[in-house]
């Protein structure tokens, strides 16, 4: 479907997903959430996409935050929906089900370091900048930022970032582990397809498997985790991929997943 502040595009079985808003740095605004929201929706119910690639257009911001001119103007109320409509498209983007991974060329402050912090795999530029500046604004992040940054890098790069509103650069953010992997700003894009290349030859129903056990498993006690782990990993054993994979490896050629 055609979007007024999104480009979507496949290769393969990778879909790009890129926030077209050049002219505010992909500032993310109501209607840009609720149509992330729906474009992820639409990946996820379909069987030929098996891994997302999250951008921006141009070469300034992959997103520089949310449009504090449209913030500008909201009462509480306004805020707590504007808040919960970020936060429900960030959830929706963890729990996808299938790898997604942020393509980082240039600003992610705000809203679009919490959308970073969402996905699940993080490869910049060496030119990207990243903050929660939240607080030179009277604010504190909306959209997940203080507990995926907790959870993430650790309380105190939590407090250190969200308190200080400082910006930092890929290098310091790869230290915090806000970023798996940093690249010169002229290989990101071979660097972003290979990765995702790599991602969706993988057996999808395992992928989805994987996710869950470190997404759900990461918030429970640890006991609880290595049972969600024992029964994710026994019922991938009722999958053909299962079967595929291991006999290939027995026969020593090349799997081919059918997610099945």
């Amino acid at each position: 479907m055609a979007y007024r502040n999104l480009e979507t595009s496949n290769r393969g079985a990778v879909r790009t997903i890129a926030v077209n808003r050049p002219d505010k740095l992909n500032a993310l605004n109501r209607d840009t959430l609720n149509e992330l929201t729906l474009a992820f929706a639409q990946a996820a119910q379909d069987d030929a996409v098996r891994v997302v690639v999250l951008t921006g257009t141009g070469e300034k911001a992959f997103v520089a935050g949310a449009d504090i001119a449209e913030m500008n103007g909201y009462t509480p109320i306004q805020a707590q929906a504007f808040s919960r409509t970020g936060q429900r498209l960030m959830s929706s983007i963890e729990r996808l089900g299938k790898p997604v991974i942020a393509r980082i060329q240039g600003f992610a402050l705000g809203g679009g370091m919490e959308l970073a912090m969402a996905c699940h795999l993080r490869v910049a530029s060496e030119k990207a900048k990243f903050g929660q500046p939240e607080i030179n604004l009277g604010l504190i992040p909306g959209f997940g930022g203080t507990q995926r940054l907790l959870r993430l890098a650790g309380r105190g790069a939590a407090l250190e970032l969200c308190l200080s509103g400082a910006v930092i650069n890929a290098q310091r953010a790869c230290e915090l582990g806000l970023v798996t992997r940093v690249v010169a700003a002229e290989a990101l894009d071979d660097a972003v397809n290979v990765l995702a290349d790599q991602l969706a030859a993988a057996a999808p129903l395992a992928a989805a498997g994987i996710l869950d056990a470190v997404l759900q498993g990461g918030e429970m006690a640890l006991d609880q985790a290595l049972e969600f782990e024992t029964q994710g990993f026994a019922l991938a054993f009722s999958t053909d991929d299962m079967r595929e994979g291991t006999s290939a490896f027995l026969e020593k050629r090349k799997a081919e997943f059918k997610g099945s």
